[in-house]
């Protein structure tokens, strides 16, 4: 037997109750957990750039503020297309060796950043290509989700997607608290290199930039090898591009695109824009030193709230996340003086950690209910394929579904610093992008409750119901 061929599933029936209890689920909280660490480098690689541009202006780059917020978001516009193409790859060549080779692609910016900012005629140009790299990070998850997905029945996959996903989004938060710390350090200088002197409101002070690309060398060599010696793929959840491809036919899986947008979208977009946008609206602040606590409430409120879902329905958790969402906004449009007054930071930062903390159920909630929507509408799609082609076509499309909807929200990452950056070039002030965004909302309210929070729809359907229930 090959070394390959002792990581190979041949037998995986995670919903058997027997299976699952003697073997399984050890199997699946194995991968689970080895995927999380590799997921959580991959974010922090992904919004590094989140961080460092809010440093570039002091060590004497000349990028205007415009130039910065396009750096933000260039990373969001890259990871999101290329989770298009890595929502795929899991059947087509293993969730191990996928996972082995995306978290070892995170060499390729982690280093670029390192040698790039050491060098203040570096060209811009550099920067936007090292910034479009960084979306190798953020096309990871799209893999990752789609991989663990394949190892749980269906009765715990909200909660399984929900704790990869949200320590995986930890990343961010992990990565703008890190990042902030080890700049200062200089204990490594002969093999990082020499600091750059950074001058902000008249100090001086001598920082090593380049450890925010260095830094995680190390943690991504080892995570790759776990994956590599400790996960495992499933024989059974081979499929071709072809196979997968069924999807984009599927109604329900641009439905979901549009609602994870709102999501993930604006947890990741936020994410991106929260410390320069701060330091841009309110410059007497330290964005920089709290600019973690935003991710860091979406991704726990992502991990710890996907029980909700499973218990009280996605659809439901999810109708009054988007609400939640345009309340958020309207309080943000108060802090900046959009109703009239003064601008208010205390209320500002508030607002912010309301968006995040709602982001993240919403994360989880419509996470939740892509397998339950597949499941319900399978017996019309596939009237006369047996119970076992059945549930192989329901943990496919599942799969490929999560992993494209994460694709399409991921693009919310760059829409929402792209949003800032326009509204304060043609304004002056961010008003008309969170107006956008509060009208962004309420459409997702309405897709939701017409298509799946409402009596009759796929995912609450009338049972029993009389001509008059049928009627409504």
């Amino acid at each position: 037997m090959t070394s390959n061929a002792k990581h190979v599933l041949a037998d995986w029936r995670p919903e058997d109750p027997k299976f699952w209890d003697d073997r399984g689920r050890a199997i699946a909280n194995r991968n689970l957990w080895i995927s999380v660490p590799n997921l959580l480098l991959a974010f922090s690689v992904w919004m590094v750039w989140s961080m460092v541009v809010a440093k570039l202006k002091l060590i004497g780059f000349k990028f205007t503020t415009d130039e910065l917020f396009w750096l933000t978001a260039l990373p969001a516009l890259s990871g999101a297309t290329l989770r298009i193409f890595y929502s795929f790859m899991v059947p087509v060549f293993g969730g191990r060796l996928w996972t082995t080779l995306s978290s070892l692609s995170l060499l390729i910016p982690a280093v670029g950043i390192g040698l790039a900012v050491q060098n203040p005629a570096t060209p811009y140009s550099v920067f936007v290509t090292l910034a479009l790299l960084c979306g190798l990070g953020g096309g990871n998850f799209a893999s990752s989700m789609a991989n663990i997905s394949f190892f749980f029945p269906k009765r715990e996959k909200g909660n399984a997607l929900a704790l990869n996903a949200g320590v995986g989004n930890l990343g961010v938060s992990v990565m703008q608290f890190l990042v902030p710390i080890v700049v200062t350090l200089g204990a490594f200088a002969p093999v990082v290199g020499a600091p750059q002197t950074a001058i902000e409101k008249g100090v001086e002070s001598q920082v090593w930039l380049q450890n925010a690309g260095f830094v995680w060398i190390p943690f991504i060599v080892a995570s790759a090898a776990l994956a590599w010696f400790g996960m495992n793929d499933i024989a059974s959840a081979r499929a071709s591009f072809r196979d997968q491809s069924v999807v984009f036919s599927r109604k329900h899986n641009w439905l979901m695109c549009w609602l994870y947008v709102g999501t993930f979208g604006s947890f990741i977009g936020f994410s991106a824009a929260f410390p320069l946008l701060t330091k841009t609206l309110f410059p007497e602040a330290n964005a920089l030193q709290y600019a973690f606590l935003g991710p860091f409430v979406g991704a726990a409120s992502r991990a710890l709230t996907g029980w909700v879902s499973d218990r009280f329905g996605g659809e439901r958790v999810t109708h009054w996340v988007f609400l939640a969402l345009g309340a958020g906004v309207l309080v943000l449009l108060k802090s900046v003086g959009g109703f009239g007054g003064e601008a208010s930071f205390p209320l500002f930062f508030a607002g912010i950690m309301w968006l995040f903390f709602w982001t993240g159920v919403g994360n989880a909630s419509t996470f939740q209910m892509i397998p339950a929507i597949v499941r319900n509408d399978m017996p019309r799609l596939a009237p006369l394929a047996t119970p076992e082609e059945r549930q192989k076509q329901i943990e496919l499309e599942s799969a490929a579904i999560v992993g494209f909807s994460s694709a399409i929200g991921a693009f919310g990452g760059f829409f929402i610093p792209k949003a800032f950056g326009d509204s304060l070039k043609a304004t002056g002030h961010p008003e008309t992008a969170l107006f956008v965004f509060f009208a962004f909302y309420l459409s997702c309210v309405a897709v939701n409750w017409l298509f799946y929070a409402r009596r009759g729809s796929i995912l609450r359907p009338l049972t029993q119901a009389n001509p008059s229930e049928r009627a409504a």
